[in-house]
């Protein structure tokens, strides 16, 4: 009619007529609604049939995934078994080769065996020489040769004519100085569930720092970046941690009665070089010597090891026939000929190196010597107790001074010494103690003056 009347398309205004109108011819039938949909209950009826398949294809899902997640389980489980299984292979190939390089090194000895004997027994006071290692093989205590004395002897000159021209560094900070001291930063380096450090060491040159802590490691420390470089993992906690060679080396003492050389790699870990098993109890010190080529470890067997850097091999292991003491500490002289040990009896005993007999002790303190320093000069010896701080002129071998940790305010003990440590010019002595304070002696002018 639209088209009649105006004779435009009414959609788009163009002229149109009836002639340009194309019928469209349709069915005039309408498909009826199915029976169900007549009625309310037969739409309820088609809604729960079309919700039953709907849960029927999430229940078809859910099985699916439930599928999917067994088998990742299972995965899983087998690619943890297979890291377990390699962990385990990788252990024992490690200790193979440990062993191996050890079996190595007393091939060549095999046949000096009997002069090794000989001189054993001219060195006097020392651990049986043929020690159980594994079933079926033992140890062999060559001891320190005439070799080893003459370098060590070689060392302590040089050291000495360089001590008589050591000047004090101007950069060093006074005594007041150390009173204004203030804490710049705090670097959780351990587990905190187990929390505690029990040895601490300083490489100067490349500012790294090495620390052992009760949570049976021990952790290498980059001071500038304040990134931890390494971590070093006994199975008990590590008691004493030194660097050796230049910071290439360090070695630890554990409660788990081994010593541990870890070498520095080209990716910049610390791996573990050897494991050394000659003590029998708890290892609580180990201190390298001024060569950098030999060290000592101190048990609470009894007994210390003078052992080659290099190789791992225990040159002579010492014990004191008139004690039955566990050591708790031990330091080497500056001049390393004397080697300085405290014992859980309360008593410090000297040793000479080249004959390992004991040349001098001790006494007076209260309970275990935790800790013992030599003065840089050489003249001075602080061992710590539980108890106090001594000091002792190697000289004379008199007890001279004695700094207590005893509150007398309070009457009370403020705190058992467990690490200390002289300054470069042998002006002050720091004392760190269980109640996690440090305090910091001077010397009177007169007793530097005896220096």
């Amino acid at each position: 009619m639209l088209v009649l009347d105006y004779g435009k398309c009414p959609v788009t205004g163009e002229p149109l007529t009836t002639d340009d109108i194309i019928p469209v011819k349709t069915g005039k039938i309408v498909k009826p609604r199915p029976v169900q949909a007549a009625s309310i209950p037969g739409m309820l009826g088609m809604f729960q049939i079309e919700w039953d398949g709907l849960m029927l294809s999430n229940f078809v899902l859910e099985q699916q995934l439930h599928t999917a997640r067994q088998e990742l389980s299972h995965a899983l489980y087998q690619h943890d078994a297979a890291c377990r299984v390699i962990a385990r292979l990788k252990k024992e190939r490690d200790e193979a080769r440990e062993l191996l390089a050890q079996a190595e090194r007393q091939v060549p000895m095999a046949a000096t065996t009997s002069a090794a004997n000989g001189a054993a027994l001219s060195y006097g006071n020392r651990a049986t020489e043929e020690e159980e290692m594994d079933p079926g093989s033992k140890k062999i205590r060559p001891g320190i040769s005439g070799d080893v004395i003459k370098e060590l002897q070689d060392c302590n000159a040089v050291i000495s004519q360089q001590r008589k021209r050591r000047q004090i560094p101007a950069t060093l900070a006074p005594v007041d100085a150390l009173k204004r001291y203030t804490q710049l930063n705090s670097y959780p380096l351990h587990k905190t569930n187990k929390p505690g450090i029990l040895s601490l060491d300083i490489h100067y040159p490349k500012d790294i720092i090495a620390t052992g802590g009760v949570d049976s490691t021990a952790v290498v420390f980059d001071l500038p970046s304040g990134q931890i470089v390494s971590t070093l993992s006994h199975s008990k906690k590590v008691t004493s941690v030194r660097f050796a060679a230049e910071g290439e080396l360090v070695v630890t003492g554990s409660a788990d009665k081994t010593v541990r050389v870890w070498q520095n790699s080209e990716n910049g870990n610390y791996d573990c070089r050897h494991t050394l098993k000659d003590h029998s109890a708890e290892v609580q010190a180990v201190t390298v010597h001024a060569t950098n080529k030999y060290f000592v470890s101190a048990s609470l067997d009894g007994t210390w090891c003078f052992y080659d850097l290099a190789s791992g091999l225990c040159l002579a292991q010492v014990a004191d026939a008139s004690e039955s003491e566990g050591y708790t500490s031990a330091a080497f002289h500056p001049d390393g000929l004397i080697l300085g040990a405290g014992t859980s009896g309360a008593q410090v005993k000297i040793w000479d190196v080249k004959s390992q007999a004991n040349v001098a002790r001790f006494e007076g303190h209260v309970g275990a010597v935790t800790a013992i320093s030599f003065s840089e000069n050489g003249y001075f010896l602080a061992p710590a107790a539980h108890d106090n701080v001594k000091l002792w002129d190697l000289r004379k071998l008199r007890n001279f001074r004695t700094f207590s940790l005893y509150d007398e305010d309070t009457a009370t003990q403020t705190g058992k010494a467990t690490c200390l440590k002289f300054g470069p010019d042998a002006k002050y002595i720091a004392v760190g103690s269980m109640d996690r304070n440090l305090r910091i002696f001077g010397l009177p002018e007169e007793d530097q003056s005896e220096s």
